[in-house]
């Protein structure tokens, strides 16, 4: 699992923000179009291209992208 794609996929999860705008230590919850349907959207992306079930507790738990990638990371 590499952290730049990641971090690609989960700016693939919000249409109306750059892609550039994403790197490790982006605070997600800080973007404007940051909502419960993104954190939905964030679950389901980690299900689907990794196999891992994250649940909101993890989301909360999480800052950065980085901290979420390595909750990821932690159960594959």
């Amino acid at each position: 699992m590499e952290l730049n794609k990641f971090v690609e996929n989960f700016a693939s999860q919000f249409d109306d923000i750059d892609a550039s705008v994403f790197t490790s230590e982006t605070t997600f919850k800080n973007l404007k179009d940051w909502s419960s349907m993104q954190a939905l959207s964030i679950i389901a992306m980690a299900d689907e291209e990794y196999g891992v079930k994250i649940k909101g507790d993890d989301i909360r738990n999480s800052e950065t992208i980085q901290q979420l990638f390595d909750i990821v990371k932690s159960r594959l």
